[in-house]
């Protein structure tokens, strides 16, 4: 008998995603600014950072809607040391999160959620993983129809 690759399913609603645009692939600055929004108590949840091109990087995160008038504040702040820095906002997002301990053994669990992401038209925004879990950020407005696709794909 096999075992079920992801037994549950979590959500969390109200989240913002922020990307940070042409910042310089530069560890310092980038804890600066991480520092700076933990010592606002910001909670930073998913976090992505594409490859250096050019020596700059991108950066995005995920955050509570309601502390995103405080992040946009304080990054905006590195606009001295980075004048041409880009912030993008992206607000009315869930975050979905398939847990499952049989994961980390199965190869295909990923494909298989975005085919049926895909199949449902489910646009993903970001994605972080671990050995037994996959979060993925999608419009609020898919959330039900991402829930019960898994549910019935998995048997959960």
């Amino acid at each position: 008998m096999s075992i079920n690759p992801v037994t549950s399913i979590s959500t969390l609603y109200n989240v913002a995603l922020v990307t940070v645009d042409n910042l310089p692939n530069d560890m310092t600055l980038i804890s600066n600014i991480f520092s700076k929004i933990a010592s606002e108590k910001i909670n930073i949840d998913m976090i992505s950072q594409a490859p250096s091109y050019k020596g700059k990087i991108n950066i995005s995160f995920s955050l509570s809607l309601e502390d995103i008038v405080k992040v946009i504040s304080l990054l905006n702040s590195f606009k001295d040391k980075v004048p041409n820095l880009r912030i993008e906002i992206d607000s009315d997002n869930t975050k979905i999160t398939v847990f499952g301990e049989a994961m980390k053994n199965r190869p295909g669990v990923a494909a298989q959620l975005f085919t049926l992401l895909a199949v449902n038209e489910i646009e993903v925004k970001l994605i972080t993983t671990s050995t037994v879990e996959i979060s993925y950020l999608i419009y609020e407005k898919d959330i039900d129809k991402a829930i019960l696709a898994i549910k019935q794909e998995f048997n959960i």
